[in-house]
């Protein structure tokens, strides 16, 4: 198997910036910064580059990136649990202190994840108050959020969402919530009523694709208390009766998304790598960080009009925690044939 080593100085769109990204990646595959930052340094990333620490990402059909952390989901103590949706436009961007503000999309909510774009335009995002136990899907257009579901239940009632992460939508525009302390996967309307608050059941789920055949991906923490931390993690396919089929145990599954091809491709963060499962699913190898560098989320960019425009269309795009400085990240974006790469690389297993 022929690798190519990226090891990158790139000059981003929106302002000249000098940046290495230790990643090997097949050939036919390149590997360039697409959004980093400077000035963010805290006392742990002295003198570091990147954006303060992210861990989910998506696209909307324009082609424009969102971004948001998950703050402390998973570990208690005093902290500060509010943060930014950063929106970059189509050609990446260099972040600032000075400048982060022309980046802010809806106002700071409490721990959240960006979790899918509905209609082009619709963003939902999830949140989680960890003294509380309860969590709250918005929908947030044109940088205005809404409750969309969850929340505080009523006097005696339990709440919708405990602790909601992952979104998926169908293309009938019904939504799917991954709820990780309940262990359930929630399925609720285009309104945002649930219809079935246990369509299928797993070990903590976390992160969910929606594959155009109908078919739910699934990525849970399982053994895992934090999805940091090594497995045994799980990957599940759910059908759309709520059937749920074990595919992968091992890795934890830090972040999936599916290829225009139908491979899901999955960040494996405690593992250093990049790797997909075909539809057939064979297990491949794309991608390998060095240096102490690792993946924390990533996402395949929508083919639309707009994205084909931009020349972003069904490109990788990956979270990059650099030198194994967490609080201050990359994001990378991996160019080429990614499903064609994909076809020789499973082509070339014996």
């Amino acid at each position: 198997m022929t690798w190519w080593k990226g090891i990158v100085a790139v000059a981003l769109m929106l302002a000249p910036c000098v940046a290495r990204a230790d990643v090997e990646v097949p050939r036919g595959l390149s590997v360039r910064v697409y959004v980093t930052g400077e000035g963010f340094d805290t006392s742990e990333s002295r003198g570091a580059r990147g954006i303060p620490a992210v861990s989910t990402l998506t696209f909307d059909s324009d082609g424009a990136l969102y971004l948001a952390r998950s703050g402390r989901r998973y570990m208690g103590g005093e902290a500060e649990d509010k943060f930014p949706v950063y929106r970059i436009p189509p050609g990446g961007a260099r972040l600032t202190r000075d400048n982060q503000s022309r980046f802010l999309h809806g106002p700071p909510l409490p721990n959240p994840q960006v979790g899918a774009v509905r209609n082009g335009r619709e963003l939902f995002v999830t949140t989680f108050d960890r003294e509380r136990k309860i969590g709250v899907l918005y929908r947030v257009v044109d940088g205005r959020a809404e409750l969309f579901a969850g929340g505080t239940p009523d006097r005696g009632r339990d709440p919708e969402l405990k602790q909601p992460e992952g979104v998926a939508i169908d293309p009938s525009g019904a939504i799917f919530v991954a709820d990780r302390d309940r262990g359930t996967i929630v399925r609720l309307d285009a309104s945002g009523r649930v219809v079935d608050p246990r369509f299928a059941a797993m070990t903590r789920p976390r992160v969910l694709a929606f594959a155009p055949s109908g078919v739910l991906w699934v990525g849970a923490d399982g053994g895992a208390e934090a999805p940091w931390q090594e497995g045994p993690g799980e990957i599940w396919q759910v059908t759309r009766d709520g059937e749920a089929r074990r595919i992968l145990s091992g890795p934890v599954p830090q972040a999936i998304a599916l290829s225009p091809g139908g491979n899901l491709v999955v960040a494996d963060r405690s593992g250093a790598t990049v790797f997909a499962i075909a539809p057939d699913g064979t297990r491949v190898d794309l991608a390998r960080f060095t240096d102490t560098d690792a993946p924390r989320s990533l996402v395949v960019a929508p083919v639309t009009p707009e994205t084909q425009r931009a020349g972003i269309a069904g490109e990788l795009f990956i979270v990059s925690i650099n030198r194994g400085t967490w609080p201050l990240n990359d994001v990378l974006r991996v160019s080429g044939p990614l499903d064609e790469v994909l076809r020789e690389r499973r082509s070339q297993k014996p």
